[in-house]
C-alpha cells in the first residue's frame, strides 16, 4: 500500500511540474509579446505591433472567460493542496501575485505609445 501511495504522489508531482512548465512557457510568450509591442511601435513596425496586440487580447479574452484565471490553474490544483499565488507557475511569488497588474499596466502603456507613435506618423 505504501508503494502505491509513493507512485501516486510521484505521478502527482510529475503532472504538476508539467503543468507549471507549460504555464510558465505560455506566460513567457505573452510577457514577451507585451514587452515587444512598444519596441515594434518604436521601430514603426505597426503591423507587428497589431499582431502582438491581438495575441495579448486573445489571452485577455481567455482569462475573462475563465473568471480572470488561467485555465491551467484548476488543472494544477488537482495535483497539490498548495494555493500560493505561484503554485501553478514557475515565477517568484511577488511576480505571480502582481502579474496582471504589472503586465496589464505595461500592455496599456505600450498600446498608448504605439498609438501616439502611429498618430505622429500620419
Amino acid at each position: 500500500m505504501i508503494d502505491a501511495t509513493i507512485k501516486h504522489d510521484s505521478r502527482q508531482a510529475r503532472n504538476l511540474v508539467a503543468i507549471k512548465v507549460i504555464h510558465t512557457a505560455a506566460w513567457a510568450v505573452f510577457a514577451a509579446c507585451i514587452l515587444a509591442i512598444p519596441v515594434a511601435g518604436f521601430e514603426t513596425q505597426f503591423r507587428l505591433a497589431a499582431i502582438l496586440s491581438c495575441i495579448v487580447l486573445f489571452e485577455c479574452l481567455v482569462l475573462a472567460v475563465n473568471r480572470c484565471r488561467c485555465p491551467l490553474t484548476p488543472i494544477a490544483a488537482r495535483f497539490t493542496q498548495d494555493r500560493a499565488d505561484n503554485f501553478d507557475i514557475y515565477l517568484p511569488l511577488w511576480l505571480a501575485r502582481y502579474n496582471k497588474q504589472i503586465f496589464g499596466t505595461l500592455f496599456v502603456a505600450g498600446e498608448l505609445f504605439v498609438l501616439l507613435r502611429w498618430l505622429s506618423r500620419h
